[in-house]
């Protein structure tokens, strides 16, 4: 599993700059700031040879011709010189590299996605992990944001870790999720369109406003719920589908398919972000295997916005067979039947289980069972609750109804990602959020990959040989040596391949990228 996250970027005091412009300078701003910079040079490229945006799971392929020009992700972006003036003044510093990738030395990807400076976190097997590297990124962001604000001639950049500009613009937290390809896509559907209308209770980062363009008043638990229309499809900026049908594996495309979920918000709570991932993953587990529980919305999309909007948690909504349930209702009977699958299974057992499955199960039903009895007990965990609580300590102590553009300025101020500034960061500092990884654990993880993963072998090709690294990404390296005129591109596409345990000893017996490349096509690894 792995998270993707766009942040929302900003210049304070002025609108004039190119947003792909500026995002190109936080990519440039790290690769100088990266300890790796000298060994990757901030030059790798991105390898598109095996993607394809257009494929769709349900069977089919879109012409690029009939594709709307955000779903090809396989084109790098380019930038003109008119598109990176300024419309005013002349102080900006032309000069300055448009880079527009960086393969990070702990396996992570950072680059420009429609407008907006992205991280793509290393892939991990577990959602402590997935917290910790996601967490990682926001340093990565917040090292960048240091380094422009450093340097003469660049306009200050602040980025928020939040979904939404409350002007109608909506950018993506995606996670991927690694399936077996032999399950029917109709399964991903039916088993899992319920939880992800619900799933916002535990995971949701609040929003003040309601509509696409926030005019709407009141506060919501999901900065994303107003932003989908469909049920099912391929786009993800526009016609928003609860569930998404990229089929664009990055892996061995016979045996997997990756899972690309579009319907999260970005979360800075760890335990929110925990919860996110580790019942998404049992919820995926159960549909593999056939024990999802029968649970199907009358209308999914309107529920979805439904739930958001009531977060005192009192609705109750249509189900297809004419029952209404509670959101909470629904999100405990996918809790019962993980936690009977997981009985089954031995996954959850204290000795012999898995090590994670136990600990997803408890907190769940934890954060279920306080939302039913006191829902702000959970402000220490849960992101729409402490920013929710924060809110209402303002409205109460100043007066303020939910339109005052004040509650805006809060709502956009928890999530910059400068912890002297970010109000998320406060409360943090102050013990009043739940840390679940100490600081040195995320620090460590801006540096290192996961040692159990391909991520482990990607992120070490770029500490040790990154001069002759020249291109890689999800399921490929690319090495260039002055002794060979051809490139040497590695396949990784075994997602548990590459680990530490397999080439580990390889980089540390390797002093140069044509001795490793030398032993590693001379044996199984």
């Amino acid at each position: 599993m792995g998270a993707e996250t766009e942040y929302g970027i900003h210049t304070p005091g002025t609108n004039t700059f190119n947003a792909t412009w500026l995002s190109t300078q936080v990519v440039h701003a790290y690769s100088l700031e990266t300890g790796h910079r000298a060994a990757a040079g901030g030059e790798t490229r991105w390898d598109y040879t095996d993607e394809d945006p257009l494929a769709d799971a349900r069977g089919w392929v879109v012409p690029r011709e009939d594709a709307h020009p955000s779903q090809l992700t396989d084109v790098e972006p380019e930038l003109t010189a008119a598109q990176i003036a300024l419309e005013g003044g002349e102080s900006l510093d032309r000069s300055a590299p448009l880079m527009m990738n960086m393969v990070l030395g702990n396996g992570a990807r950072l680059y420009v996605d429609h407008a907006h400076p992205e991280y793509s976190s290393p892939e991990v097997t577990n959602p402590l992990d997935a917290v910790r590297w996601d967490a990682a990124g926001d340093l990565v962001a917040l090292a960048a944001v240091r380094r422009i604000a450093a340097t003469p001639g660049l306009p200050a950049i602040n980025l928020y870790k939040n979904n939404t500009d409350n002007k109608s613009v909506s950018y993506g937290s995606h996670e991927n999720y690694l399936m077996p390809r032999e399950l029917p896509f109709t399964n991903i559907v039916t088993g899992l369109t319920p939880f992800f209308a619900t799933r916002q209770l535990i995971c949701g980062a609040g929003r003040v406003g309601r509509g696409q363009d926030g005019s709407g008043t009141g506060f919501q638990v999901s900065q994303r719920a107003d932003f989908f229309e469909a049920e099912v499809g391929l786009e993800t900026t526009i016609r928003r589908p609860i569930i998404n049908t990229r089929d664009e594996p990055h892996a061995t495309s016979e045996k997997y398919r990756r899972l690309h979920v579009i319907i999260g918000d970005a979360n800075l709570s760890q335990v929110s972000n925990y919860l996110k991932f580790g019942t998404t993953a049992l919820v995926l587990d159960m549909i593999e295997h056939g024990t999802a529980p029968e649970v199907a919305l009358a209308d999914p999309v309107a529920t979805l916005q439904a739930v958001s909007h009531d977060w005192e948690l009192g609705q109750t909504h249509l189900l297809s067979d004419g029952r209404r349930l509670r959101a909470l209702d629904i999100q405990w009977c996918y809790l019962e039947a993980a936690t009977a699958h997981a009985a089954a299974n031995g996954s959850s057992h204290p000795t012999s289980g898995d090590g994670h499955t136990a600990a997803v199960l408890a907190r769940w039903e934890q954060v279920l069972t306080a939302l039913g009895s006191d829902p702000m007990t959970l402000a220490g965990q849960v992101e729409w609750i402490a920013k929710l609580k924060l809110l209402q300590q303002y409205r109460a102590r100043d007066s303020m109804g939910w339109r005052d553009p004040r509650l805006a300025l809060i709502d956009l101020q928890w999530s910059d990602i400068r912890p002297e500034k970010g109000l998320y960061y406060q409360l943090l500092q102050r013990g009043a959020m739940e840390r679940m990884l100490p600081d040195d654990a995320i620090a460590g993880a801006v540096e290192q990959p996961p040692e159990d993963t391909r991520a482990f072998f990607r992120g070490k090709c770029i500490q040790h040989y990154g001069p002759n690294v020249v291109g890689a990404s999800w399921d490929s390296v690319i090495f260039e040596l002055p002794s060979q005129r051809r490139l040497q591109r590695i396949p990784t596409k075994e997602p548990l391949r590459g680990t530490k345990e397999l080439t580990g000893v390889l980089f540390e017996s390797s002093p140069d990228a044509a001795t490793f490349l030398g032993r590693l096509l001379a044996g199984p690894h």
